[in-house]
C-alpha cells in the first residue's frame, strides 16, 4: 500500500472511531430532521441588518475548512447558496460542547444557531451559541484549492467536482436554465409538450446505430429510441394536433468524441402547416432567446471561432460549399472519386458499410469545420435525407435546414415528408442499405407509413440536442453531462478472464523465428521485445501463463510492416497458418480496437473485454512512454528512470503525445493500479535495456 492510501485509510479509521464514540454516547450522527431559519445567501445579503437586530439565526451546511487557536475555533460552513465563517468560542459555549468539537471534521454537516458578528479582522461571521452534528462524513474531501485533477476521477466523483469547483457548479445551473428556456420559448409559441415511447419495435427519425434490449413481459427484443419521438410526433400531426414538442433522452450506440455521446437529451418540435423556411425563422429566434436568457449574450468564443448569434444568419448551399472547398460536384461523381478525395484530404472514416451516402456525408463534414456561422445549411442531397420533402425544382435535393455554428451542425430540420408512397419507397431504399451492412440506415417503419396513408398535413419538424449547450459554453459534451457513463473502476470483477483457453501452439523460439520472418526493422523488433517483457511481468503479477502472455506481447505487431491499413487483418492470417488458437489471435487483434486506421477501419467500434486484452493494450502502449522517457535522459538508461519522473511524463500530455494515456490506464481493469503497473514496466524494461538499444 502506498503512502497516500495509508493516510486515507488512517483518516477513515479515525473518523469511524469518532462515529462509534458518538453512537456510544447516544448522539445520533444522522438525524432525520433539522431546523433552518435562514439560507446563507440571506445571511450574507442582509448581514448588517441581522447584526443590528441581534437576530437569532439557525443555519445548516457542510464544513469546508477548520482551524483552532486555543479557546477559539473557526469553521467555514457552506450550503447550496453560499459560504460563511463560524466562530466557536469557549466563552460562548459550554465547556463540554466546545470539547466535543474534537469529534467534528471537515466534510461533516452541522446545524448551527448563533448571531451575526464581525471578527477583529473585519470578517462577517456567525458567533455560535449552539451546534448539532447532522451528518458525519467518513471520508475527507480533496484539497479545496486543487480539487480533482484527473478527468476520469472528476466524472467518477462528480459530486466532489461540483462541490469544489464553482465553475462546474455554475455550468450545471446554466444547463438547467438552458432546457427551461427552450421549454418557455416553445410554450410561449403555443406548442404542446408531449411524451413518446423510449422503447420501440422499430427505430426511426435518424441515421444511427441503436441500443438493443429484451422486453421480458412481451418476450421480444426492442430498441432504445434514436430520436425524440419523430415518427410518434408526426402521427400526432395526423391526429390533429398542430404544434407539439418533446424534451427527452435518446440513445445512440456509437462512438465517443467531444461532440457526441451515447445517451443525451434532445428537443424535437413538429409544426403543422409550416415549411422549412418558417422553421428556420423560428429556430433562429429560439437560439437567440436561449443565448440571452441563459448566458446574457449572443457573442461566444467556441474553439477558434468567434460567433455572434445576433448577426445576420447566412444561407449555405450544400453542393456549392462542397464544390467550392473540394472541387467535387456531388451530382456528377462516384463513390470511388469521393473516397480518393477523402484520402487526399486525410479524412478518417469507418469503411464498414460504406456507400455513396456515407461518402458524401464525410465530404460535407470536412467542409463544415471551416464555417463559423451563424447560418443555415440548405439543399442537402436526397440520399442523406430519407425523411425530407424533395425540392420542387430539383428532386435530387430536399427541403432540409441545419444551423451551422462554429464548424458544426447544431440541429436538424425538414419540411417533413408526408407522401406515404414516396416515404415507403425511401424506407425500401434504406432497407437495402441496411442489408448491405450500413447499420445506421433507417429501418422500415410499416405502422408509420400506414399512419401517413390516413393523411398528414404539411409539417415542419426540427431537433436539437444538448450539444448546442456544450458548444455555447465551449466544452466537450461529455464534460457537460452530470454523470457520464464510465467503466467500473473495479473492472476485474466484470471482465471475462478466458486466458486459460488461450493457446498459441508455439514456444518462444518458434515465435521468435516467425517474428523475424515478418519484421525486419530494428525499431519494430525492439518494440516487440519490450511488449513481451512487460506482458511477462504483468502475467506473473496476475498469476497467468507467463509463456503465453509473453508471446502475445512478442507477436502483437507481427504484420506491422505490411501497412497500418491492413494491420491486424494480415496478423490473423499469419497466426492462423502458424497454428495459433482463435482466442490467442483475437487477443492480438484486440490491441487495435478503437483505431480507425487499422484493419481498414473495421476495428474502430469494438471494445476490449478480457483480462488479457486489457493487459496487452496497456503493456504495448506503455513501452512507448518509457522508451521516450529514456531517450531524453543524458544516460539513455531506463534503469535510472524514477517512478515519480515517469508519473510526471504520463500527466504531461505534450510529452510523447502520440502515446494514448487512456489505453495505458486500461491496466486498472485487471486490478493493477496505474502506479504499480508503471513500476512493473520500468523493472521489466530495465532488465532488457541492453537488448533494445539503450
Amino acid at each position: 500500500m502506498n503512502k497516500t492510501n495509508q493516510n486515507t485509510q488512517s483518516e477513515y479509521l479515525d473518523r469511524f472511531n469518532k462515529l462509534q464514540a458518538l453512537v456510544e454516547s447516544e448522539v445520533d450522527p444522522y438525524p432525520a430532521q433539522v431546523e433552518r431559519t435562514h439560507f446563507l445567501i440571506e445571511v450574507l445579503n442582509n448581514f448588517k441588518k441581522l447584526k443590528k437586530q441581534k437576530s437569532k439565526l439557525t443555519i445548516v451546511g457542510r464544513i469546508m475548512l477548520m482551524r483552532s487557536h486555543g479557546k477559539i475555533s473557526f469553521i467555514s460552513l457552506k450550503d447550496g447558496t453560499g459560504e460563511i465563517q463560524l466562530v466557536f468560542s469557549k466563552d460562548e459555549l459550554e465547556n463540554e460542547d466546545y470539547q466535543d468539537l474534537k469529534n467534528i471534521d471537515v466534510a461533516d454537516f452541522l446545524q448551527v444557531t448563533g448571531t451575526a458578528f464581525i471578527t477583529q479582522t473585519g470578517q462577517d461571521s456567525i458567533l455560535v451559541k449552539k451546534y448539532t452534528l447532522i451528518s458525519k462524513a467518513l471520508r475527507p474531501l480533496p484539497d479545496k484549492w486543487h480539487g480533482l485533477k484527473d478527468e476520469e476521477e472528476k466524472f467518477r466523483k462528480r459530486y466532489l467536482d461540483i462541490l469544489l469547483d464553482p465553475e462546474v457548479r455554475e455550468m450545471f445551473i446554466k444547463k438547467s436554465k438552458f432546457w427551461n428556456a427552450i421549454r418557455e420559448f416553445m410554450l410561449e409559441k403555443n406548442f404542446m409538450e408531449v411524451e413518446t415511447p423510449i422503447l420501440e419495435n422499430t427505430t426511426g427519425g435518424a441515421d444511427a446505430r441503436p441500443f438493443i434490449t429484451h422486453y421480458n413481459a412481451l418476450d421480444m427484443d426492442v430498441y432504445l429510441r434514436i430520436s425524440c419521438g419523430e415518427l410518434w410526433q408526426k402521427q400526432l400531426m395526423v391526429a390533429g394536433y398542430e404544434k407539439t414538442f418533446e424534451i427527452g433522452r435518446i440513445f445512440r450506440n456509437e462512438g465517443i468524441d467531444s461532440e457526441h455521446a451515447q445517451d443525451y437529451t434532445q428537443m424535437e418540435f413538429y409544426w403543422a402547416y409550416a415549411d422549412y423556411h418558417q422553421g428556420m425563422r423560428l429556430v433562429e429566434e429560439l437560439y437567440k432567446y436561449v443565448a440571452k436568457k441563459v448566458f446574457g449574450t449572443t457573442k461566444f468564443q467556441i474553439g477558434k471561432h468567434k460567433v455572434d448569434l445576433n448577426k445576420k444568419w447566412e444561407i449555405y448551399d450544400y453542393a456549392k460549399i462542397i464544390l467550392k472547398q473540394t472541387g467535387i460536384n456531388i451530382s456528377k461523381t462516384t463513390q470511388q472519386q469521393i473516397e480518393t478525395k477523402l484520402e487526399e484530404l486525410k479524412v478518417k472514416y469507418n469503411k464498414e458499410g460504406f456507400n455513396i451516402t456515407r461518402a458524401i456525408d464525410n465530404l460535407w463534414k470536412y467542409c463544415r469545420r471551416r464555417i463559423t456561422g451563424p447560418g443555415f445549411l440548405i439543399n442537402a442531397p436526397l440520399v442523406v435525407s430519407p425523411l425530407a420533402k424533395k425540392l420542387p425544382h430539383n428532386p435530387n435535393f430536399v427541403q432540409r435546414f441545419q444551423p451551422i455554428i462554429a464548424g458544426s451542425e447544431l440541429g436538424n430540420g425538414y419540411s417533413e415528408l408526408n407522401n406515404p408512397v414516396d416515404q415507403k419507397e425511401r424506407f425500401e431504399e434504406q432497407a437495402k442499405l441496411r442489408d448491405a451492412g450500413d447499420e445506421e440506415a433507417q429501418m422500415f417503419a410499416h405502422e408509420f407509413v400506414e399512419a401517413l396513408e390516413h393523411g398528414m398535413p404539411p409539417t415542419c419538424g426540427y431537433g436539437m440536442s444538448e450539444r448546442v449547450f456544450s458548444f455555447l459554453i465551449d466544452k466537450p459534451i461529455r464534460e457537460c453531462q452530470l454523470f457520464p457513463l464510465l467503466k467500473p473502476k473495479t473492472g476485474k470483477k466484470n471482465i471475462q478472464n478466458n486466458t486459460s483457453k488461450i493457446m498459441c501452439n508455439l514456444d518462444r523460439e518458434e515465435a521468435l523465428k516467425l517474428l523475424n520472418k515478418h519484421l525486419k526493422e530494428e525499431v519494430n523488433l525492439f518494440h516487440s521485445f519490450e511488449s513481451e517483457a512487460v506482458m511477462r511481468a504483468v502475467s506473473k503479477r496476475l498469476g497467468e501463463d507467463v509463456e503465453v502472455w509473453g508471446i502475445l506481447g512478442l507477436l502483437h505487431d507481427i504484420d506491422w510492416e505490411e501497412g497500418v491499413e491492413t494491420h491486424c487483418l494480415r496478423s490473423q492470417e499469419i497466426l492462423a497458418e502458424a497454428g495459433c488458437d482463435a482466442n490467442f489471435i483475437q487477443t492480438i487483434v484486440s490491441h487495435s480496437y478503437g483505431v480507425h486506421d487499422c484493419a481498414n477501419g473495421t476495428l474502430a467500434g469494438q471494445q476490449r473485454t478480457t483480462l488479457a486484452e486489457h493487459a496487452l493494450a496497456a503493456s504495448e502502449t506503455i513501452t512507448g512512454l518509457i522508451y521516450a522517457s529514456a531517450l531524453v535522459r543524458p544516460d539513455k538508461k531506463i534503469s535510472n528512470i524514477k517512478l515519480s519522473s515517469l508519473n510526471k511524463k504520463f500527466k504531461d500530455k505534450s510529452f510523447a503525445a502520440k502515446v494514448d494515456r487512456e489505453i495505458i490506464k486500461e491496466i486498472e481493469q485487471t486490478g493493477i493500479s496505474l502506479d504499480e503497473f508503471m513500476e512493473i514496466s520500468l523493472k521489466a524494461l530495465a532488465a532488457i535495456e541492453d537488448q533494445i538499444g539503450l
